[in-house]
């Protein structure tokens, strides 16, 4: 039997799952990282607690599983992508905090971007919009605003990353400084088409080349372990970004396939082959994996607040006391009665790209309760999908047929069925939810030659529960007006 280690690096937990060849959990553990808020659309983390997390909870998976460290055939690392790590490459400690990817600081920067008339041009080169989620602004942010960063990355000790680069320099201690690319095309510095740096942004945002990692495919042998971390140097093959790692986990290969992913945010993927689509309805162009010499690039809508609405009524509101409560609650009522929740508490992500509309929550009378404002906390994230699905079906010829889900929030089936019911497209939702660290697991054993191709891991591929959509259409036209008449109140430019 091959066993293969998912580092699963989320913005909320990092966790570590062990998979059998067949795409089966032999053991996972988890550990809550951090996170601090010291400014209003400010978010941080501690990069020095992402790693002794990621590290612990591998050590605590492998006693889970009762395996050695030598019987893992190969590690394939998965990580919240955009957010922003600097660090010294002589002692490996962090010079910043880590800038986590919904921070919105560097909203002046892009806005003089903006003004400057610079959109198409780093919209051509990148796929990407100009906004403060990629890491290109968190970078400049950091050497405009730490004191010394600019002088020590000119004597060349800076190197700057994203939490894939951070983890595989602490995996083997300082060996490697890389980056994998479906994750430097997040950086808003890659050229889509070369994979490699862009002198031309480069140039334009002042940043130097001495402090970027090394580009490597999804499918690189990166390195081993270092020797003493596991008690057995285990071969890195196979890095991808949370998405892209979902995307393949969820066996969409094939152009035309989608997923989306409920976890912290939600994003919905669209794999559009070897060809970059560029978007005309402001939903961004990606690299989804670079593997067996061929590159895929994918559509791609993301949606900043999911299951961090859900995180928010347990911590800030205090209406539940376990996230997974939250579904029980909003079953009391069989409605919202006219309860509209827009989550845009760190801005509205694709397709509206509006860093400064912020949350509201209106339509309610005096009978409004803790359960109504649960059951429209979880419309607010179908209504979202909706947005993004809309803007992708007129981005490409075919029409979607079918959306495969994952992610923590995937499980609540009230949640599911709303979002068939308003998309008016089957829901499909496999056995294995754990789309994402599967993604990285089989991205590194078809390196490791666990898999010998793509059909092979497509066969772990099982349905759960298909939820059909089974709304009447001016039921839906209805939800759907709610939605747009509270979205317009949370925009900035009223």
């Amino acid at each position: 039997m091959s066993y293969l280690l998912a580092l699963d690096q989320g913005t909320t937990f990092s966790r570590a799952i062990i998979f059998n060849e067949h795409g089966e959990v032999q053991a996972t553990a988890q550990r809550e990282t951090h996170i601090q808020t010291p400014h209003s659309g400010w978010v941080e983390q501690d990069a020095q607690e992402i790693w002794s997390s990621q590290i612990t909870v591998v050590q605590q998976a492998l006693a889970s599983a009762g395996i050695l460290a030598k019987d893992i055939k190969a590690i394939g690392l998965t990580n919240q992508r955009e957010t922003t790590v600097v660090w010294d490459k002589r002692t490996g400690k962090p010079l910043a905090p880590a800038i986590v990817w919904q921070d919105r600081r560097a909203t002046d920067w892009c806005n003089q971007l903006i003004q400057q008339n610079q959109h198409e041009c780093i919209h051509r080169i990148t796929g990407l919009r100009i906004d403060p989620y990629f890491s290109a602004g968190k970078l400049v942010w950091l050497f405009e605003n730490t004191k010394g960063l600019r002088e020590l990355a000119q004597q060349g000790h800076v190197a700057f990353g994203t939490i894939d680069s951070w983890l595989v320099w602490n995996l083997t201690q300082g060996a490697e400084h890389v980056i994998e690319a479906s994750n430097a095309s997040r950086t808003m510095l890659m050229n889509l088409q070369t994979q490699q740096w862009d002198e031309e942004l480069l140039h334009l945002f002042d940043i130097p080349i001495s402090v970027l990692p090394k580009i490597i495919s999804s499918d690189n042998y990166v390195a081993d372990t270092a020797t003493g971390l596991l008690g057995a140097n285990i071969p890195i093959t196979g890095i991808l970004g949370d998405q892209q790692s979902a995307l393949f986990g969820q066996s969409c290969f094939e152009a035309g396939t989608a997923k989306n992913t409920y976890g912290t945010g939600c994003f919905m993927l669209f794999n559009t082959g070897n060809e970059v689509q560029y978007s005309s309805n402001k939903l961004l162009s990606t690299l989804a994996w670079q593997a067996q010499g061929q590159t895929t690039y994918a559509l791609e809508g993301s949606v900043f607040m999911a299951g961090a609405i859900v995180q928010w009524l347990r911590d800030g509101l205090g209406i539940i006391q376990k996230s997974c409560d939250v579904e029980k609650l909003a079953n009391q009522v069989s409605s919202t009665e006219g309860v509209v929740l827009v989550p845009a508490f760190t801005g509205l992500g694709a397709p509206h790209w509006d860093s400064e509309a912020r949350a509201l929550m209106c339509g309610m009378s005096r009978g409004t309760g803790k359960a109504h404002i649960a059951r429209a906390a979880l419309e607010s994230i179908a209504f979202q999908v909706s947005d993004v699905l809309s803007a992708m079906q007129s981005d490409i010829s075919n029409p979607l047929k079918e959306l495969r889900v994952d992610g923590g929030a995937s499980a609540n089936d009230m949640l599911m069925q709303f979002q068939a019911d308003i998309l008016n497209v089957p829901v499909l939702r496999p056995k294995l939810l754990e789309s994402t660290a599967w993604g990285a697991a089989a991205m590194a054993g078809l390196k490791a030659g666990v898999f010998s191709n793509l059909d092979e891991i497509a066969q772990s591929w099982q349905l759960e529960r298909a939820f059909e959509p089974n709304m009447q259409a001016d039921q839906r036209k209805y939800h759907l007006n709610l939605w747009e008449s509270a979205l317009k109140r949370a925009k900035s430019d009223l």
